[in-house]
C-alpha cells in the first residue's frame, strides 16, 4: 500500500470518525482543503480526493465559494416494509441515539379507539420517543400499544431499547396498513424535532394487526426536508 493511499485513508476515517460520532453535526464547515493538507502534510490533491469520495457518500456537500460542510441526513424508507429506526440511522452512518420522553398505561380514549380499530374501549399503553441521528433529532414516535394483545407491554419499561424492534421480536404480526401525509409541525414536533413554527414534517402512520386484532398504532414524524419515503413495484403487483 503506497504513502498516498495510506494517507488518504487516514484523513477519511478521521473526518468520517468526526461526523458519525456527531462531533461535527449536520450544517458544520469542514476545515478548508489547504489546511488539511498543511495538517496531514499532505499534497491538496489527496485532500481533494477524499472529499470527492465524502461527497459520493452523502456525508458532507460543497457550496460554491463557502467550503464544505456537514450534510443533513436524507433517510429512504421503504413504504412497504415494517424497519427498524436504528437501521435507518446507521445506513446513513451516523451514530443512533433513543430517547424515551413519556410512557402512560391508561384506558383508551375515543381517539386512541379510532387509531387502533377497536370496538371496545381497553387498556393501551401510550409512548412517546426521540430517535436521534449524529445527537441531532430524526424522527419523533407516538406509539399506541393494545395491551389486550400484548399484555406484557405493561411490565417493559423501554428506557432502553424502542417499542418497535421490541415488538417485532415480541409478537408475530399478520397485516400492517401505512399512510402518509405531510403536515406542518404540531407544537411536540417543534420542539422535541428542533423545527420553526409550522415547519413541514412528513408523517408516516402504521397499523399492524396480528391474529386476535390490532396491535399498534405509530405515527412516526420526520423533518420533511429529511426524509424520502420510497417504494418499488414490479409489473402487474
Amino acid at each position: 500500500m503506497s504513502g498516498d493511499t495510506t494517507l488518504h485513508s487516514r484523513i477519511l476515517a478521521d473526518i468520517e470518525g468526526q461526523i458519525v460520532s456527531g462531533e461535527w453535526p449536520p450544517g458544520h464547515r469542514l476545515p478548508f482543503e489547504v489546511d488539511l493538507a498543511a495538517q496531514y502534510g499532505c499534497s491538496r490533491m489527496t485532500v481533494n480526493k477524499v472529499m470527492a469520495q465524502l461527497v459520493r457518500s452523502g456525508l458532507i456537500e460543497r457550496r460554491k465559494k463557502s467550503g464544505s460542510f456537514v450534510a443533513q441526513p436524507k433517510a429512504q424508507s421503504a413504504v412497504l416494509e415494517i424497519h427498524d429506526i436504528k437501521d435507518e440511522v446507521q445506513s446513513l452512518k451516523l451514530a443512533y441515539g433513543y430517547a424515551l420522553i413519556t410512557r402512560t398505561v391508561r384506558r383508551s380514549d375515543a381517539e386512541d379507539m379510532r387509531r387502533l380499530g377497536l370496538s371496545k374501549a381497553t387498556d393501551v399503553l401510550d409512548i412517546t420517543c426521540l430517535h436521534t441521528a449524529g445527537h441531532e433529532p430524526f424522527c419523533l414516535e407516538k406509539r399506541l400499544i393494545n395491551l389486550a394483545m400484548v399484555p406484557q407491554a405493561a411490565d417493559f419499561d423501554f428506557v432502553e431499547i424502542a417499542p418497535g424492534p421490541w415488538l417485532l421480536a415480541e409478537v408475530p404480526w399478520t397485516s400492517a396498513q401505512h399512510s402518509i401525509q405531510a403536515v406542518s409541525a404540531d407544537k411536540d414536533a417543534t420542539k422535541l424535532l428542533k423545527l420553526s413554527a409550522h415547519e413541514a414534517c412528513l408523517v408516516i402512520e402504521r397499523q399492524t394487526w396480528g391474529q386476535g386484532g390490532p396491535v399498534t398504532n405509530v405515527r412516526l414524524t420526520y423533518p420533511g426536508n429529511r426524509h424520502v419515503v420510497t417504494a418499488q413495484f414490479k409489473p402487474g403487483g
